[in-house]
């Protein structure tokens, strides 16, 4: 880095710190990170506490019918292994140069034309943290009903959207250490919940689940891309989060940092949901282990650890990635941004999104989505790696008056084609949106005039 893109660095986390008054808290600002907050065992946990997403439960109900037990077994894992890869290769700009996921798109997009990655990363983020916070407020309901007889659920959903609000608030400090201490909770619940499900339903599910035929096709590959675009909003913005990892592990060790965190708590709640589901009918988790756990305390703490796990899992994957996107366009403050996201997840309505059909409009959410976040997804990959040969220069992503300013036409026009082509399969939509994104962003911006000044 040169000097005078040092200085410049500097110069933006100096203001940051003033604004939010500690170096620790410099993550809320979009300016370079300097200060790192968690090693390799901390950002292991930090993926691990957020990765218990109710989504995979429905993934897990929407594929039943479809893949016999060991089908969905495989289905998760590759799913979990491609994320694990796509989370490395995507998050080793913000890593090297401490800078978010809306500095890291200046490059490919422009200033202006950020904002279209921006909104589609931060859409799916609402509408999960709506549904999982509704998911969580039912837990504590039926806890609150059990022992005390009060039965209120929108008391507790709203009760439980501001607790989740005043966490965010504490920025990535915070969020460290409830994604740290709630790890060994969730774990020792998850094997709980797994145990209480197959000895409830094990006979009746070994008949129909071990000897159904399913299939190898593409059903099957379409289930691998359900549970990893479960997150692949997360690959988009995990710079986000990679800055805030301290420097001197390698690319094929995050990888498995990455792979090995998100597929413990992916493999129990993806198979929990697809065995309750195909023994009871049902996608809801709080009536499922209402049903299947009988021993009060263990049910109560089974409840608890549901509404736990939506805490530890917004906060991380579905709170920052918005905030920033507010940050970024409407020149807002973190805490300001982050009560902002956690008012905007009332408004997604997520009391009619936990139906007993609900496993099913879910599969076409996560199907859909992929289909805008793959070609972003490509085009970031190409620019950074090949367009750019994983050299930044960060003083032009920081001035909104270089090369960088507007929107660069050919990534723009890249992900509209690989849109095309990923509703055009959308069983696997991430999949079947990249080399189509990827080759016509790299063609435009190395043949089409009006993108060289994008590609200097």
């Amino acid at each position: 880095m040169s000097a005078s893109t040092s200085a410049l660095a500097s110069k933006n986390q100096s203001t940051a710190n003033d604004a939010v008054g500690t170096k620790s808290m410099g993550a809320e600002s979009l300016t370079p990170q300097d200060t790192r907050i968690m090693g390799r065992s901390s950002y292991f946990l930090a993926w691990f506490g957020g990765c218990v997403s109710i989504g995979t439960f429905a993934m897990g109900s929407s594929v039943v019918g479809t893949l016999n037990l060991l089908q969905a077994t495989l289905a998760i894992a590759i799913g979990c292994f491609v994320i694990g890869i796509a989370l490395a290769i995507n998050g080793a700009a913000g890593y090297k140069y401490g800078i978010p996921f809306m500095v890291q798109a200046r490059s490919a997009f422009g200033f202006t034309g950020t904002r279209l990655p921006g909104l589609v990363r931060a859409v799916p983020a609402v509408v999960w943290y709506g549904f999982q916070s509704w998911i969580g407020a039912g837990a504590l309901n039926m806890v609150s009903a059990t022992l005390f007889g009060f039965d209120n659920l929108i008391f507790y959903f709203i009760t439980f959207q501001f607790l989740q609000i005043g966490l965010s608030v504490m920025g990535f400090q915070g969020i460290k250490w409830l994604e740290n201490i709630g790890s060994v909770f969730i774990l020792a619940s998850l094997m709980y919940m797994f145990y209480a499900t197959v000895q409830r339903y094990g006979d009746e599910l070994s008949a129909s689940l071990l000897t159904m035929e399913g299939s190898w096709g593409m059903p099957f590959w379409g289930a691998t891309m359900l549970f990893l675009g479960i997150y692949s909003t997360m690959m988009l913005n995990v710079s986000d989060y990679s800055r805030e990892h301290k420097k001197g592990t390698a690319q094929s060790l995050l990888t498995t940092i990455y792979a090995m965190s998100i597929l413990p708590c992916t493999l129990f709640m993806g198979l929990i949901g697809y065995m309750v589901s195909q023994a009871t009918g049902t996608a809801d988790p709080i009536q499922v282990f209402a049903n299947a756990v009988d021993n009060t305390p263990l049910l109560m703490t089974t409840l608890l650890f549901i509404a736990f796990a939506q805490v530890t899992t917004n906060v991380l994957n579905n709170v920052v990635p918005p905030t920033y996107v507010l940050m970024d366009v409407f020149k807002i403050k973190f805490p300001i941004a982050t009560v902002i996201v956690g008012l905007l997840a009332f408004a997604t309505f997520p009391w009619k999104l936990v139906q007993p059909g609900s496993a099913a409009g879910l599969q076409m959410f996560v199907q859909t989505y992929s289909a805008f976040l793959g070609p972003i997804f490509a085009i970031l990959v190409v620019d950074y790696y090949i367009i750019r040969r994983r050299t930044l220069d960060i003083s032009k992503l920081y001035d909104p008056e270089g090369p960088y300013k507007g929107v660069n036409a050919a990534a723009l026009i890249a992900t509209a084609i690989g849109i095309v082509a990923a509703l055009s399969f959308s069983a696997i939509s991430w999949y079947a949106s990249l080399i189509p994104a990827g080759i016509s962003y790299y063609l435009l911006m190395k043949y089409w005039a009006p993108c060289q000044r994008f590609s200097q």
